[in-house]
């Protein structure tokens, strides 16, 4: 669905199986954000479709974490040659620790190549300026990424409406998590996109969410 100009959501609602909510800036070079799980890559075609935007068209995933619900889906993507950008953090956890962790899903670890590593900083995708945040703590190498014409965020899996990340998956750390929101909390937001729930739109709802987070979550962490 559209959200604004080339701006695109395609959350998750099923309550029965999980996967990760994608999201798609537009433009002259189109990124898709975390795909999701490939047995349910359909659902996310299709939507992406009806709102004119073609798979072959997409230049680049961002994927911000590793984890299936959020990556599994990239080697649709890969073998359609759409260019691959991870954190070099991440990927070290993927291959150190992926197989292990992909199997204990039941899952079979995708075989792909990284094109392009993130760093934090800018990074320039056509005619658009991004901002990449290295926020781990869910994961090692989690990323965020902020849009700054449209201060959009979106957090993967570091911090959603009224929740945060898990932090008993391996590599997950609770300090790291904490430091890694309070960096975000400190950015000028419009748009919270997290990587499931509910999408927050207003600055004031968006702090509002972090202060319920600091009071809800960040002790226990």
């Amino acid at each position: 669905m559209k959200l604004d100009s080339d701006l695109y959501a395609y959350p998750w609602k099923s309550m029965q199986e999980n996967n990760c909510n994608s999201y798609l800036i537009g433009g002259d070079s189109p990124l898709l954000i975390d795909p999701g799980h490939q047995h349910l890559v359909k659902n996310l075609v299709d939507g992406m479709e009806k709102d004119g935007n073609r798979l072959e068209d997409i230049r680049l995933i961002i994927a911000t974490h590793v984890h299936p619900d959020h990556f599994e889906a990239i080697q649709t993507f890969a073998r359609a040659g759409v260019l691959t950008a991870l954190h070099p953090e991440e990927e070290k956890f993927m291959q150190e620790t992926g197989r292990e962790f992909y199997g204990a899903f039941g899952m079979d670890m995708p075989e792909i190549k990284i094109d392009l590593y993130l760093q934090e900083g800018e990074l320039r995708l056509g005619q658009k300026n991004l901002r990449v945040f290295f926020t781990p703590g869910h994961s090692p190498g989690s990323i965020s990424l902020y849009w700054p014409e449209k201060k959009a965020l979106f957090t993967g899996d570091v911090i959603f409406a009224t929740g945060v990340g898990r932090t008993d998956f391996p590599g997950g750390d609770g300090n790291l998590l904490r430091d890694s929101i309070e960096r975000l909390a400190r950015l000028d937001t419009e748009w919270l996109l997290s990587g499931h729930g509910e999408i927050i739109r207003g600055k004031k709802n968006i702090q509002r969410n972090f202060s319920y987070i600091r009071s809800n979550f960040l002790d226990y962490l």
